[in-house]
């Protein structure tokens, strides 16, 4: 009988177990994707673009990805 009285409720192992098995599978919600740390730093995509928007770029030798960069940045006013 002492053993009840001291035992605090809603702590028995089986309880503890349902919470741990609960927070372990809930569903995270679902945040948006981090931006980088870096202001103006560049992110890595993949993008299809015609073959001859490409070698137009390309013709140009190094520093083509830049330019594609540098036309879009034109196209939307910036």
């Amino acid at each position: 009988m002492a053993n009840d009285r001291t035992r605090r409720p809603g702590t028995s192992t089986r309880d503890l177990a349902e919470a741990a098995f609960k927070s372990a599978t809930t569903k995270p919600v679902d945040l948006p994707p981090p931006r980088p740390a870096i202001p103006g730093a560049k992110e890595q995509v993949s993008l299809r673009i015609d073959r001859d928007i490409l070698d137009h770029f390309q013709d140009g030798g190094p520093g083509w990805q830049d330019r594609i960069n540098d036309a879009l940045r034109k196209a939307i006013g910036k």
